[in-house]
């Protein structure tokens, strides 16, 4: 099997990067949203990347028109019939995913390729509501995906050596190091992030330190590039319970229990960045 064609469903902000990578890398990128709005804004998110590469000498402006030439969107999945690899990027809630690749299932040429991008979901769930569990698999691109350098390759018990290794080499062809993990809440990333977040909040709440000081002792003291508290702010903060959430269901260790401050500041709408308001005040 030779991909080719990459479908996306879902052009948000994950869609978008992946859209973007895959299409520099020279594959024909079809990608699908519910709204024509969401998808011009997609695109528009990837030109404005693409500006951006081009001022700092990265990127030449023929090869802009050519990225942008590889890719096509819609509003109806039926076009994804003869795409070889198709990649999920909805909202992170479970029914949503299945029910996408439910219709995917019925439409998809059967012998390609699909893969979720969750952070936190059972691969393996997913895909057993499909006719081709062993052709899925997990690879989970990270935010900003034209930036991160990292894809997380998720083998589930069912995924076949076949479908692994295409998905691997495909997270390699697009300019990514992978790693490889099994299917358990949160991967490799998150299994160990989410738990160093949490704390942060915890050392925050019980008053141990402010959150400049607790930013600057990571920031400086492990020469991390921002601290917990503004990498929160930058994920969301609803985010980040949703998948302490997941993980403390699946494993009930202590350390993946959501601080009760995180929760309240998730309920009264201060989710960072993007709301506004967070750890820190971004109306300013």
């Amino acid at each position: 099997m030779v991909i080719k064609k990459v479908g996306i469903v879902g052009f948000g902000q994950m869609g978008t990067g992946i859209a973007q990578v895959s299409a520099s890398a020279g594959y024909n990128v079809l990608a699908r949203d519910i709204d024509s709005n969401y998808l011009d804004k997609g695109v528009a998110r990837i030109t404005k990347n693409l500006d951006k590469a081009i001022e700092k000498g990265k990127l030449k402006e023929e090869d802009k028109s050519k990225v942008l030439g590889n890719i096509n969107t819609t509003t109806h999945l039926e076009e994804f019939k003869d795409c070889d690899l198709v990649i999920e990027a909805v909202i992170e809630n479970m029914d949503e995913k299945v029910d996408v690749f439910m219709e995917l299932d019925k439409i998809v040429q059967k012998d390609a390729i699909f893969a979720s991008n969750t952070s936190s979901l059972s691969i393996t769930d997913i895909a057993a509501r499909t006719t081709r569990p062993e052709q899925f698999m997990g690879l989970h691109f990270f935010n900003p995906v034209h930036i991160m350098k990292l894809v997380e390759v998720v083998k589930t018990i069912a995924t076949s050596e076949n479908t692994f290794k295409h998905g691997k080499e495909f997270a390699e062809s697009v300019g990514k190091t992978s790693v490889t993990c099994g299917d358990r809440p949160g991967f490799v990333v998150n299994r160990l992030l989410i738990p160093y977040l949490l704390d942060a909040v915890r050392i925050l709440e019980d008053g141990t330190a402010s959150r400049e000081d607790i930013d600057n002792g990571m920031m400086l003291g492990c020469g991390h590039p921002m601290g917990p508290l503004t990498l929160i702010d930058f994920i969301g903060l609803d985010t980040v319970l949703y998948i302490g959430d997941i993980m403390f269901e699946e494993f009930k260790g202590s350390h993946f229990a959501a601080p009760p401050l995180l929760r309240r500041m998730v309920n009264m709408g201060y989710l960072g960045r993007k709301s506004g308001r967070g750890f820190y005040d971004y109306k300013k």
